[in-house]
C-alpha cells in the first residue's frame, strides 16, 4: 500500500526520490538528488492542461491516462534500473494525481513507495524554514587571490561546518567566476541546495561561510542567510599581491584565453579603457600575471570601498606564506581565542 508522509520524514527515508513533474518543472527546481522521473512531457502536460480548463476534470483525467498509459511498462523497467530493490520515494508538484498515478503503476509492479504530502510545494516551503533557522555563522573575508575557497574546504578537513555557495552556484562571484564552472542552477535551486546542505549540517559547531554580494552569478542568496551573514563575526585573511597573483595563475591558467578577454572586457566601464586594453593584450601574449595585477587594482580598489561603505572593521589575519591547511588552523585558533570556540582535535 502507497504511503503519504509530510516533508521531514520524506527526506528521512530510504530509497531513491522520483520527481515525476514534467522536465521543465524539475529544471527550474528540484529536491536535490531527486531524479527527473516525469509521467507527462512539457507538451504533454501543457495538453493536458488546456483540457482540463475546456472540458473539466473527467475530460483531463482520460486524457492523462491515454498518454501516460503506454509508459507504464517502460516506467516500471526504469524505477527497477533505479531501485533494484524496489523501495522508491515518489513527489509531483502538489502531491496530487500525478504522484498518485506513478505511486499506483509502481505498486502494482513490486515497488514499496511513499509519496510526499502537498508534492514539491511542501518541500519548497521547508525551504524556506530552513534558511531562516538562525544559527551561528563565521564569514571568511579576504580581497581576491586570497585562496579563500581552498581554506574554506581546508576547514572542512579539519571537522568545521562549512557551506561552500560558489560550489552550490557554480559561480565564483566576479567577471570571471562562471569559467570553467558548470552552467549554473536557477535561484530556486541554489536555495534548494542551500537548504539541505544547511540542514544536514550539526547544530554544535559554527558554519564558515565565505563573504559574497547578495548574488553570486545569476544566483541570489536567500535574504533571510544574507541578513544572518551580514552580522555574524567576520575576519579576513591577507595575503602580499605577489602571492595573490601566483594563486589566481593557478587557477586560471589553464582557462580559454578568450574567454578570459571576454571576462576582462565585461569590466572595462570600471577597469578603464586604457587598463582593460592593457589588460587584454597581456592576456593574448600569455601574461597572466601582468594581466591579473591589473585587474586586480580595481577588485582591490571595489572591496575597500564596500568595506568602508558598511563602516564595519574585520580583523585581519596574515597568512603570509601559508598553505591554505595551515590558515584553516590559524583562523581555528583565532575563533578559539577571539569567539570563545572549542578547538577541535
Amino acid at each position: 500500500m502507497v504511503k503519504s508522509v509530510v516533508i521531514d520524514e520524506f527526506l528521512a527515508l530510504p530509497g531513491p526520490v522520483l520527481d515525476v513533474r514534467s522536465p521543465s518543472e524539475y529544471a527550474q527546481g528540484h529536491i536535490p538528488g531527486a531524479i527527473s522521473f516525469p509521467l507527462f512531457s512539457d507538451d504533454e502536460r501543457a495538453q493536458v492542461g488546456i483540457c482540463y480548463k475546456h472540458q473539466g476534470r473527467d475530460a483531463a483525467v482520460e486524457l492523462g491516462f491515454d498518454l501516460a498509459g503506454p509508459k507504464f511498462g517502460a516506467m516500471i523497467r526504469q524505477a527497477t534500473a533505479i531501485a533494484p530493490n524496489r523501495t522508491v520515494r515518489v513527489h509531483c508538484w502538489r502531491g496530487g494525481m500525478r504522484s498518485g498515478g506513478v505511486a499506483w503503476v509502481l505498486e502494482m509492479g513490486g515497488f514499496h513507495v511513499t509519496t510526499l504530502e502537498g508534492g514539491y510545494k511542501a518541500f519548497r516551503r521547508w525551504v524556506r524554514r530552513s534558511v531562516v533557522t538562525p544559527r551561528p555563522i563565521i564569514v571568511l573575508g579576504g580581497m581576491t587571490g586570497t585562496d579563500k575557497t581552498q581554506v574554506l574546504h581546508a576547514l572542512a578537513d579539519q571537522g568545521e561546518s562549512i557551506i561552500d555557495l560558489e560550489a552550490l552556484a557554480h559561480h565564483r562571484g566576479s567577471s570571471y567566476g562562471g569559467l570553467d564552472m558548470p552552467p549554473q542552477p536557477s535561484t530556486e535551486q541554489f536555495e534548494n541546495q542551500i537548504a539541505i546542505a544547511w540542514d544536514d549540517l550539526p547544530r554544535t559547531r559554527p558554519v564558515w561561510l565565505e563573504a559574497e554580494s547578495r548574488r553570486i552569478g545569476i544566483c541570489r542568496i536567500p535574504e533571510e542567510l544574507f541578513q544572518q551573514m551580514e552580522a555574524a563575526p567576520t575576519v579576513e585573511i591577507t595575503r602580499p599581491i605577489e602571492e595573490r597573483l601566483e594563486i589566481l595563475v593557478r587557477i586560471y591558467g589553464t582557462t580559454d584565453r578568450d574567454a578570459l578577454i571576454t571576462a576582462t572586457e565585461r569590466i572595462r566601464k570600471r577597469l578603464g579603457g586604457q587598463r582593460t586594453q592593457a589588460a587584454v593584450e597581456h592576456l593574448r601574449a600569455g601574461r597572466l600575471h601582468d594581466a591579473f595585477a591589473i585587474v586586480l587594482d580595481y577588485y582591490d580598489r571595489t572591496y575597500r570601498y564596500d568595506l568602508e561603505r558598511r563602516q564595519k572593521t574585520i580583523p585581519q589575519v596574515d597568512v603570509a606564506g601559508m598553505t591554505a591547511p595551515e590558515v584553516a588552523r590559524q583562523l581555528r585558533q583565532w575563533a578559539a581565542h577571539t569567539l570563545g570556540l572549542a578547538t577541535l582535535a
